[in-house]
């Protein structure tokens, strides 16, 4: 009787918000934004995943399968642990194959176009592209991505894929957007507070801008502001995350006004760096935060007037599938509450093999200076003195001291990332670098393709090193127009020759191929 009168009750309360609140404008930006995001990751995915991870890659999916299958005693109980598609088969076609049908199909989304079957196709093939995609496929926003696609699903029709359905979208799914945007944004403050104790001392901009992964053009200037300004913003960094959060949970307008604060800060972030397409993706559950009140008087009149005809109230069924959903993301948000809570925080995590409640967080820790790893070649048969060595440029990660930083952001040139990474540590703890050369030693054609040129165009290079390099921003004034300046720290990779025994020992023991410029194996 009494858990009748609170369902009844509880079941009022809903009908109640759905008639106070529209959100039909909210879902299609939202969608929009979501398809976007998708299609960003799905590109990205689809012009590196070869040489990344196929057959011929830098770490072949197919052998990390296999290893974690041996591990696990049988494929049923590593589908388990890692669900994906291509447990049931993987090769360079299908990698390639499904990589665009996820570029094909978020496209469709950004045009408008979304139901729960899409969404849902989405959301799987981007998982099993995340399970197999090894340290390629490791950061924060692919569980991100996961999680926030996931709730889409429940937003939308099961069929209909109009941008304005009749179905109203369920006000229980908004709030799980907003529990998200409070879990992404309240964790992030957290762990800059526990960690970096300049986070405390407002001084970690003063590094932060330069010492990113992949700075844009602006990054120089915010670096360079006076350091006043620098500490400001990262009060203002903590204010952000650690008190406007509560009010995504307010009634308006502060709920309003915590989204345009929470929005303006990720598109800050936009202008500040290369954070691929995290902060596109934040913005998504956000959204969240508008109703149609406000989103009327800013999106063009005939949208908003597109979005009001047929206007149809939330199905009873799709209210059921919201109550059930809610009930899930409850359960399974106990483990990343209590980690929120606890003074040994951890970021970027995922307590479910599905990645539907995670735990989020970014730059807990702030490196003092830039190290760079710059790979180096040269056609000399003997090293000497006089030898000229040709260095290997990327796409956007620092080399040539004089090359503008670039502007890529959405689009993640992964390598890119990995090599920040590794510039911190030594080749025995990035295995697959040693890999990268052997397959510079030969010209290969798929490693190219994540370069941004290639010095031995001819003929692959006899010998390639690496050389650690600390770089600083130059000042827009510096005479020479650099963009950097950089200091030898010594040397990260000796130099190696495809010809070397320990070399040879090197491939025999990881199962290389040897392949010449034309990608044949020898």
């Amino acid at each position: 009787m009494q858990s009748d009168v609170l369902q009844n009750g509880f079941r009022a309360w809903l009908a109640q918000a759905q008639r106070r609140n529209s959100y039909r404008l909210t879902r299609f930006v939202i969608l929009r934004l979501l398809g976007f995001v998708y299609f960003a990751a799905f590109v990205s995915l689809a012009v590196q995943v070869l040489a990344l991870i196929g057959s011929r890659g830098l770490t072949p999916a197919n052998d990390f399968l296999i290893r974690v299958q041996t591990q696990l005693g049988s494929r049923k109980d590593a589908f388990l642990t890692l669900p994906s598609i291509f447990w049931f088969g993987i090769s360079d076609r299908a990698l390639v194959v499904f990589a665009w049908v996820g570029v094909a199909l978020s496209f469709v989304v950004t045009l408008g176009y979304a139901n729960a079957i899409l969404m849902l196709v989405l959301w799987i093939i981007y998982m099993s592209f995340v399970h197999i995609g090894q340290d390629w496929y490791g950061y924060g926003w692919e569980i991100q991505l996961l999680e926030t696609g996931f709730l889409a699903i429940f937003l939308c029709p099961l069929l209909d894929p109009r941008p304005f359905p009749k179905r109203a979208p369920p006000v229980l799914v908004i709030w799980l957007f907003r529990w998200l945007t409070f879990r992404i944004m309240f964790g992030a403050g957290l762990i800059k507070i526990r960690g970096d104790p300049c986070w405390r001392n407002l001084t970690c901009l003063f590094y932060h801008y330069e010492t990113q992964p992949i700075p844009n053009p602006l990054s120089r200037a915010f670096h360079f502001a006076p350091g006043w300004l620098l500490r400001f913003e990262t009060l203002w960094n903590h204010f952000v995350e650690l008190v406007v959060p509560w009010f995504a949970f307010g009634p308006r307008p502060a709920r309003h006004i915590a989204g345009v604060l929470l929005a303006s800060f990720q598109v800050i972030l936009i202008l500040s760096g290369n954070l691929s397409f995290l902060n596109y993706l934040t913005i998504v559950p956000i959204l969240a935060c508008f109703d149609d009140t406000l989103l009327a008087r800013m999106l063009p009149k005939s949208l908003v007037r597109r979005a009001r005809v047929g206007e149809g109230e939330c199905t009873p069924v799709a209210e059921n599938v919201a109550i059930g959903l809610t009930g899930v993301v409850a359960l399974l948000s106990f483990e990343p509450t209590l980690n929120l809570l606890s003074s040994g925080q951890i970021m970027n995590t995922s307590f479910d093999r599905l990645h539907l409640v995670n735990t989020y967080g970014a730059f807990g820790t702030v490196g003092r200076e830039r190290r760079e790893i710059v790979f180096e070649g040269t056609a000399d048969t003997m090293i000497t003195p006089q030898t000229q060595w040709r260095e290997y440029e990327f796409p956007c990660k620092p080399g040539d001291p004089m090359r503008r930083p670039c502007v890529i952001s959405p689009f993640q040139p992964r390598l890119d990332w990995q090599i920040w990474f590794a510039a911190m540590s030594t080749p025995n703890e990035y295995p697959w670098t040693l890999h990268f050369v052997w397959k510079l030693l030969h010209n290969d054609k798929g490693t190219l393709s994540l370069l941004a040129n290639n010095p031995f165009p001819n003929q692959p290079p006899h010998f390639i090193r690496a050389r650690l390099y600390r770089y600083q921003f130059a000042r827009s004034d510096d005479p020479t127009h650099a963009w950097w300046k950089r200091e030898l720290l010594g040397e990260w990779l000796p130099p190696f020759s495809a010809e070397d025994p320990v070399w040879r020992d090197i491939v025999r023991v990881y199962g290389w191929p040897t392949t010449n410029s034309d990608g044949i194996v020898r």
